[in-house]
């Protein structure tokens, strides 16, 4: 059976947060999960979760203005989740990715390729500004959309909840 691919995207809290809920429910079922993280380096809450089975690739500032290391740490986390899907996990999430993408850090037709390279693996891609050959190509999408955020009235993120 042919893995599905969901894009969780939008300007809203929670595409990480439910890509890893999915990642943790896949392992509930003991089956593997890999967790790919774009644009990220840190000790984030779910990286220090030791069952979880993620790698990061980015540098510990947010990209505003991207760096010669920051197109060659996407391009390394393009080549890693080529060597992981020929692992055959049950599921590959491809943190930010869509973020990596819209920046032009990666090439959309690259990240087409692995997720076309799928075989039985789901895939899950994430991040805001999810281009259009992402969306057209996923089984299944969701917008996250910020309604009302704490940042909005000046409340700094929070351990455990926003990292």
């Amino acid at each position: 059976m042919k893995g599905l691919v969901y894009v969780y995207t939008g300007d809203g809290k929670g595409k990480t947060t439910a890509a890893i809920g999915s990642a943790i429910r896949a392992m509930g079922h003991g089956k593997r999960a890999v967790i790919i993280q774009f644009l990220k380096k840190g000790e984030y809450g779910e990286k220090k979760f030791q069952p979880l089975e993620i790698y990061q690739f980015g540098r510990e500032q947010f990209v505003m203005e991207p760096t010669d290391r920051d197109y060659e740490l996407a391009e390394e986390a393009l080549e890693f989740a080529l060597h992981v899907l020929e692992e055959k996990p049950f599921l590959l999430v491809l943190d930010e990715v869509n973020v990596a993408a819209s920046m032009g850090l990666i090439s959309t037709d690259d990240v087409v390729d692995i997720v076309e390279k799928r075989g039985n693996t789901n895939i899950i891609l994430t991040g805001r500004n999810a281009p259009a050959e992402f969306i057209e190509l996923a089984d299944l999408v969701t917008e996250m959309k910020k309604v009302k955020h704490p940042f909005d009235t000046g409340e700094r993120a929070r351990e455990g909840l926003e990292y």
